[in-house]
């Protein structure tokens, strides 16, 4: 089963939204991806979507 997740900047307000598999990745998601508010690679962390 996929679910939608939100990946939530640690240096601004800036998110993405992505799908994960709950058996695959039981824990929670972390990627460094670009940030177009501050203009540079940030860490991404999953949080949930509201």
């Amino acid at each position: 089963m996929r679910i939608k997740i939100k990946l939530q900047s640690k240096a601004s307000a800036y998110f993405y939204t992505t799908y994960k598999s709950k058996e695959k990745k039981p824990g929670k998601l972390s990627f460094r991806k670009y940030d177009p508010i501050t203009r540079k690679h940030e860490l991404f962390e999953e949080s949930k979507i509201k």
